[in-house]
């Protein structure tokens, strides 16, 4: 693995270590802030919580976008039992979670851990399996308690978040597992070409700006982007599975998704590039998906819009990419860049 590669898997342990489900994180947004900092930048949160950073060039504005908000829960409500019944926060599938270590965070800034289950979970007594839905699931914490009151004596209480232990695992043959690469693995490439430009000291021939988003996984997190924009293109997750060209070895490039086409031109030169230079890829369509750029769309925005990402599989689950789409996805971004 090269160096480069190494930065982005670097910063992906660093990412996922932080849990940053939507609408909880200033943690991770203040990690990409100052790891961009560091590097001699000078990124902005946003009053959204989005992080914006200029990394040079002029006109023709090109903003890339990847997200570092993930799917998670919050505290619905507190049984008498003392176990917390949650609710979903985006897309999340509780049928993935079911005996899942997870973290609490209240309010007052104190974190408990704790575990995910059905309400009838040992085999060795229930009548019936129970279906994973959240009306069947609720979080034990890691405290003796046995009644509300005890929990709420913890500090516990309605409207506190709850993020899942990620199990970030690289292998020594290259595959990348864990929760939430979609999207912190473009979130960590996107930091890499940060890198790139600053230590090789890259001209670029046009403004790009990189945007971090912070509500992607509830459906408005690329609604507000600088108003010079003329060119976006949403660095996510690229989709592996039936029916799809993509693997898990290539960067995808998504023609359309549930919102629609994507601009037909962009996709074409993204395409051309992948044929140039050799780079794995495929073109696909994403069926039930929706990125950050489409959101751009809908707020009214001018611009030209795309989606590429490297192939995760198994997503909004505990998901699993390759070293090589990383690398696809990366180089892919660096000649687009040079154009």
């Amino acid at each position: 693995m090269n160096d480069d590669l190494n930065y982005i898997t670097q910063q992906l342990c660093a990412l996922t270590a932080i849990p940053s489900p939507s609408g909880f994180t200033a943690r991770a947004a203040e990690y990409v802030r100052k790891t961009l900092a560091e590097m001699g930048y000078m990124p902005i949160i946003t009053r959204k919580g989005n992080v914006e950073c200029v990394l040079g060039g002029e006109k023709n504005p090109l903003v890339l976008a990847a997200h570092v908000d993930t799917l998670g829960a919050m505290v619905r409500a507190i049984k008498d039992n003392g176990r917390l019944r949650p609710t979903t926060i985006g897309g999340h599938q509780w049928r993935t979670a079911d005996g899942e270590n997870c973290m609490v965070f209240t309010r007052s800034g104190r974190m408990y851990t704790g575990v995910v289950l059905n309400k009838e979970p040992s085999v060795h007594v229930r009548e019936k399996e129970l279906e994973d839905t959240e009306e069947n699931m609720e979080i034990l914490l890691d405290e003796n308690v046995s009644s509300r009151q005890e929990v709420e004596a913890l500090g516990v209480e309605t409207g506190d978040m709850i993020a899942m232990d990620p199990r970030t695992v690289i292998t020594d043959s290259g595959y990348i597992k864990s929760r939430f690469l979609d999207d912190k693995l473009s979130a960590s490439i996107l930091l890499g070409i940060a890198r790139w430009v600053k230590e090789q000291k890259i001209t670029l021939p046009r403004k790009v700006t990189l945007l971090f988003t912070v509500y992607e996984e509830v459906g408005f997190g690329g609604s507000c982007v600088p108003i010079d924009t003329e060119d976006m293109i949403s660095v996510d997750m690229g989709c592996v599975g039936s029916d799809l060209g993509c693997n898990e070895h290539m960067v995808s490039i998504c023609a359309k998704d549930s919102g629609g086409p994507y601009n037909y031109d962009m996709i074409t030169e993204l395409a051309l590039i992948c044929k140039a230079e050799g780079l794995p890829y495929a073109i696909d369509i994403y069926p039930r998906y929706g990125s950050d750029v489409e959101t751009t769309m809908r707020a009214g925005y001018d611009i030209r819009h795309g989606l590429i990402g490297p192939g995760v599989y198994a997503s909004h689950n505990y998901e699993r990419a390759h070293i090589d789409g990383v690398q696809a996805a990366y180089t892919l971004l660096q000649k687009y860049l040079m154009r």
